[in-house]
């Protein structure tokens, strides 16, 4: 159980979050967390409810109301993913998913960037030392992670290049892709400044828009501070028969691991209409532990399971 200095540092940060996408126009929305289908994902078990699942992100949703006319969403809601459990893993956490129509993932990395700077400079933390000639510098034990803009970007072939000496593309041919990335290039990611690692093969990148330029990589970006992934973000795919031939090959790897998923027809067809935009996912509970100064995910929820 949290103490109360942590509790109210939890609640400053929820409002300041909404305070900036408030200030900025955005509509908070609020969809089911209990859903008759999901998005596929091999990578993702979701929780049973019933017949039904527990949502995994609300993605799906916040899609469909794009689709029926949104322009600038966003939403703060309880996520939930089976068999997630560590130092920065829970099986329920709470995520900050929004989307911005007419947006490329390029002008989502500056809005989130903004978003961590603009909360920082509102939140008394623990771990942030607020300086007047800089937007915030972060005491981690790694050392001083500076947040003054602009943040260090970095595509992924260059970091695979650079920390394990082979191409991003045959580390996903060789099936080593996840494995490489979290043992030889994470740990130096956001150490010194947060890093935005963009531009990922486009087998990782489901539902992001392939990049004109360069069509084997799609327009995905994740965020790292002080080693941490804290946001995944894309410019949405809109090609409907391109998404469901990627369903297609993401349910034919659940196929047989007893997850009986099907295709969110729904969604398919509402994907047609959806502008052009794009979407972040950011964990709110790895973004308090990072400002926070905290190290575990059990020192910044409410309750864990061993509460419970």
């Amino acid at each position: 159980m949290l103490s109360p200095l942590i509790l109210q540092q939890r609640s400053d940060l929820l409002q300041a979050v909404r305070n900036f996408f408030l200030s900025r126009s955005y509509v908070e929305v609020d969809t089911p967390i209990r859903q008759p289908v999901l998005i596929p994902e091999a990578e993702i078990i979701p929780v049973p409810s019933g017949d039904w699942f527990l949502q995994t992100s609300p993605e799906l949703c916040m899609k469909r109301l794009l689709a029926g006319g949104c322009r600038k969403i966003f939403q703060i809601c309880h996520c939930f993913r089976q068999g997630e459990k560590g130092r920065l893993h829970s099986e329920e956490f709470t995520m900050l998913e929004w989307y911005h129509a007419g947006w490329s993932y390029i002008e989502l990395m500056q809005e989130c960037e903004e978003l961590v700077v603009a909360v920082t400079s509102t939140l008394a933390l623990a771990g942030s030392i607020q300086q007047q000639d800089e937007p915030g510098i972060l005491l981690r034990s790694g050392g001083f992670i500076s947040l003054a803009p602009p943040w260090q970007r970095l595509r992924v072939e260059e970091a695979f290049q650079q920390f394990c000496g082979v191409a991003a593309k045959n580390a996903v041919e060789q099936d080593v892709f996840d494995q490489l990335l979290v043992d030889k290039i994470e740990p130096y990611l956001g150490r010194y400044k947060p890093t935005f690692l963009y531009d990922y093969p486009v087998p990782l990148a489901s539902l992001a828009k392939q990049k004109p330029t360069d069509p084997e990589v799609a327009e995905r970006f994740e965020l790292y501070i002080d080693g941490i992934e804290l946001a995944n973000g894309f410019s949405e795919l809109t090609d409907v028969q391109v998404q469901r031939w990627r369903f297609c090959k993401e349910l034919a790897k659940i196929e047989g691991t007893r997850r009986a998923q099907r295709m969110p027809e729904k969604f398919l067809e509402a994907l047609s209409g959806m502008p052009e935009c794009a979407g972040i996912a950011f964990g709110l509970d790895r973004l308090l532990l990072v400002l926070a100064g905290r190290e575990k995910l059990n020192e910044i929820v409410s309750f864990d399971e061993y509460d419970l």
